[in-house]
């Protein structure tokens, strides 16, 4: 084995370990990051090492490629998928990145004719249009859901593949014929989710275009901003430890409540007067009583709020004044036709029905 073969083993071997390693790995932490940027590193050291010594021909088939070869295919794939997940401030740069590495490794692909029928109408539509790139080109609803059940049990079927060749006793994977079908195999699917990849950056790519540019924040230009939010200038820093007792009745925000362009500086209340405020000044936090308990009860006899009479004196009898003679003839005529009825209609005579 010449050295430079050798070297390009370790340096692929190695990139896969920590590609591997970063799936126990937390995304938003920098140990992620910064193994992500190692094994990015790693790969492209790789890429360059396959340019300088050739490793790939145009006038070669797939037959051409020795078995261990075609691992190193996927070196251009690998990158793209790592450089995609990365954060960077500068995202379209980044996925334009990626692009370009997964654009290198379906190139190399269609040269060494390793793209299955649907994969190559796919790079085709590709490259005619890559902005307006998707893998369900049809409108109609039902032929894109066909479209995707087929996507998907194909990508199932490698990963089986993959995993059948994989679980074989060791002894079998020395066999040449099973080492290019396991590459083969793996080929096949990172040109499945390369496709896929492109797909989302296409979609991203549009997104972002949507995105207004976002201006190099300036550090003096923050500060002056913060300072001005909260009414401070340069001169108005102050080493002490107790401030005015109006810097703390604004929450720290003293100063006008106005700019000199009408804009806010702080949340306020318009009042009527400065006779209001001042009235405010000692009154407690809670709301005051506005009448006392004989008004309010008043108020509620004259809306009719309070129902009057019942108790004990509803069934006390009304006393008749003597000298009043009109009321007293009338209850005198009232008890003479109660008397007259009581003796007309006996106890018991309208009940006929119950008689024996």
């Amino acid at each position: 084995m010449s050295q430079p073969d050798s070297n390009i083993r370790t340096l692929f071997t190695s990139a896969k370990k920590l590609t591997q390693d970063l799936d126990s790995l937390v995304s938003s932490t920098q140990e992620y990051q910064d193994s992500l940027r190692t094994a990015i590193v790693t790969f492209e050291e790789c890429r360059k090492l396959a340019d300088s010594i050739a490793l790939w021909s145009p006038n070669e088939t797939e037959e051409d490629i020795s078995s261990g070869g075609l691992a190193y295919i996927s070196i251009d794939y690998y990158l793209g998928n790592l450089i995609s997940n990365g954060i960077s401030s500068n995202r379209k740069g980044q996925i334009l990145h990626a692009q370009e590495a997964y654009e290198r490794f379906l190139t190399l692909l269609d040269q060494y004719a390793m793209l299955s029928k649907g994969d190559q109408k796919l790079w085709e539509r590709y490259q005619d249009d890559k902005d307006a790139f998707t893998l369900l080109a049809s409108s109609d609803a039902s032929e894109r859901r066909a479209s995707k059940i087929a996507r998907f049990k194909e990508g199932k079927e490698l990963e089986q593949k993959i995993e059948h060749y994989q679980s074989l006793p060791p002894s079998r994977l020395q066999d040449d014929a099973i080492i290019r079908s396991l590459y083969h195999a793996e080929i096949q699917l990172h040109a499945y989710r390369a496709f896929q990849a492109l797909d989302l950056i296409a979609q991203e790519i549009k997104i972002l275009a949507l995105a207004p540019p976002t201006p190099a924040p300036n550090p003096d230009t923050l500060e002056n901003d913060y300072r001005r939010r909260n009414g401070q200038t340069k001169d108005a820093y102050s080493d002490r430890l107790d401030p005015p007792i109006s810097q703390l009745l604004n929450g720290g925000k003293a100063g006008p409540i106005l700019s000199k362009e009408g804009k806010p500086l702080k949340p306020f209340v318009l009042l009527d007067n400065r006779q209001k405020l001042r009235e405010g000044v000692f009154r407690p936090g809670h709301s005051l009583p506005t009448m006392t308990i004989d008004e309010y009860l008043e108020e509620e006899r004259r809306r009719g709020g309070i129902v009057e009479g019942g108790g004990e004196q509803s069934g006390a009898p009304e006393v008749v004044d003597e000298d009043d003679l009109v009321k007293a003839d009338a209850e005198t005529i009232k008890a003479r036709e109660w008397d007259e009825f009581v003796e007309a209609n006996p106890r018991g005579s309208g009940n006929t029905l119950n008689r024996g």
